[in-house]
This record gives structure tokens, C-alpha cells and sequence, in this order.
């Protein structure tokens, strides 16, 4: 039987998890995973399962995203799962809009350390509309979200 994680566990992988997401490399996220994961990245949302999915997820994200940043708050462990608040911010190739989010991720982790589950709840909202990068940027209002709300 796998022995429970560490506080430094959780903070291990939640770190590997940063660095994947902040380099948009899909190669070496898919390498945090089992074969069979199952990836929830909204609640609302069916399952991501296997491989072949969760790549193709990942490969859209570093394709539509770009000078991401991605820290986690505060890290929980509890028998094989770690649970953190984090909050991220990134900008949309297409449109140049900068959203920020901020959510709850569960990684359940298997006997050898790679994510056999994750579940996030992330709230997003647009904080800058048009190029970021740019003179032409104009903050989103106070409380908007992507919705308009």
C-alpha cells in the first residue's frame, strides 16, 4: 500500500504542476498524469479521460495562451490527495484579452506520485480587453467577469 503524502509532496508536484503550466508545455504536463487520468477541469463540465484527452486539452491551452502565471496559496494534504488555492493569469492569443482566475484544485495522486485525478474550480475574469501587450488595452470594469456580469 502507498504510503501517505507529505506536506512537501503536495508542495513537489504542485510545483512541477507551476512550471508546466507557466511554460505551456504540453509534453511535460502529460507526464504528471497516469495513463488512465481522469481530468475535471470544470465542474460542469464531462471528464477529461486518458491520455490522448487530457493532451488534447493541454495542447489547446498552449495554443490559445500565452505569458501565463500560475501560483499556488495554500497546499493541504490528506492520505493520497492534495488539495490548494491558486490563482493564475494569462492572455488569449486571438484577441489579446487578459483574464486572471482563481480556484480549488483536488490531484488525487497514484502509488508511484502521478495525478490519477484532478478536479478544479475555477472562477475567470477578463481584467484587460484588446492587446495587453499594447497602448491599445483597455481595462475590463470593476467586477466584470467574461460574462459581462
Amino acid at each position: 500500500m502507498p504510503h501517505d503524502l507529505t506536506p512537501g509532496d503536495g508542495q513537489d508536484v504542485l510545483a512541477r504542476f507551476k512550471e508546466c503550466r507557466e511554460q505551456r508545455d504540453p509534453d511535460l504536463m502529460l507526464e504528471l498524469f497516469a495513463e488512465d487520468a481522469e481530468y475535471r477541469g470544470d465542474p460542469f463540465e464531462p471528464p477529461l479521460n486518458g491520455a490522448v484527452a487530457i493532451r488534447e486539452h493541454w495542447n489547446r491551452v498552449a495554443a490559445e495562451q500565452a505569458d501565463v502565471e500560475f501560483d499556488v496559496e495554500r497546499v493541504w494534504v490528506s492520505g493520497r490527495a492534495v488539495l490548494a488555492s491558486w490563482h493564475a493569469a494569462y492572455t488569449l492569443h486571438d484577441s489579446g484579452d487578459r483574464l486572471r482566475e482563481r480556484g480549488f484544485l483536488a490531484l488525487e495522486l497514484d502509488g508511484v506520485g502521478l495525478i490519477s485525478r484532478l478536479r478544479a474550480w475555477p472562477v475567470v475574469r477578463v481584467v484587460a480587453t484588446g492587446s495587453v501587450l499594447g497602448a491599445g488595452a483597455v481595462p475590463a470594469e470593476a467586477g466584470e467577469g467574461q460574462d459581462g456580469r
